[in-house]
Formats: C-alpha cells, structure tokens, sequence
C-alpha cells in the first residue's frame, strides 16, 4: 500500500534539505533522457527551481513536461521523485521564489543575484515548478535489510 504524504513528509524534508543538490533528468526532442545537476527548494510537495530561462531545459519541457529528479548521498540514503516541471512566469511567483531562495537558511538558501544580475526581472532567470506525482524514499538500512522503497503517489 502507497504511502501518504504524511508518511513520507519528514523523512523526504530531511533528506533534501540535507543532500540538497539533485540530478534533474528530461526528455530532449529525440526523446532521450538528458541530465543536469539542479538545486530545488521545496515547499512541501512542491519544488521550486530557479535555473536559466533560455537553456535546453526550455526546449525539452515544451515536448515533454515529465522530469526525474534523484537526491544520493555516501550513506546511500536516496530521494527519487517522478514529476511534471511547469514554468512559472508571473511576477509574483518569480518574486516568492528569489526571496524564498535568498532568504532560507544555508546550504538550502543562497543570493539568486550571483547568477541573475538583472534581479528578478533578469529575462534569463526562470523558475520551474516541481509537482511530484510520485516519491521512492530508500536508505542503505532498508537496503540493507532487503526491503523495497517507501512510495508515495499523488
């Protein structure tokens, strides 16, 4: 039986806020998968990415909007999640998520200014909203001990 989000919650806030940098997978127009290294914020179950508007993420979410996201860590405690990235170009959001990354503690937060000179109305800052539909927690102790991956799905 699939966990509920309540399950999950503590465990999943503790091991991305800990790991904090992930491996973002899309689809490229070929239908590949293509990787990148990623820092989101999360709100809850939703993420929140500030990355370059104008990159080839841009390009793949507009033919496929399914990303994977993996968390690792050298204790092998992991964080998989199955999502769908929206673009969020309205202002508001655009301001939420700067202050909301400039002001969370480190190593979650940081001054998005270092990479968008421009501030928030930079045209190459963009922010991607991450709506997981479903989450693998798995640590070496389960591992360990032959269980399978706590799952929750929305």
């Amino acid at each position: 039986m699939p966990a509920s989000w309540n399950d999950i919650a503590k465990t999943f806030d503790e091991r991305v806020r800990r790991i904090v940098w992930c491996t973002v997978t899309t689809v490229d127009t070929k239908g590949r998968p293509f990787s990148r290294i990623l820092h989101p914020v999360w709100e809850g179950a939703t993420g929140w990415i500030a990355t370059g508007r104008q990159t080839l993420k841009t390009k793949h979410l507009a033919g496929n909007a399914n990303v994977a996201l993996s968390y690792w860590d050298p204790q092998h405690d992991t964080v998989i999640v199955q999502a769908t990235a929206q673009w969020q170009d309205d202002d508001a959001t655009k301001r939420r998520v700067w202050d909301l990354i400039k002001n969370a503690p480190a190593p979650i937060g940081y001054d998005p200014a270092m990479f968008w000179k421009g501030g928030v109305t930079d045209p190459t800052y963009g922010v991607l909203k991450i709506t997981p539909y479903r989450v693998d927690l798995l640590g070496a102790q389960e591992m360990m001990q032959g269980k399978g991956s706590t799952v929750w799905r929305a």
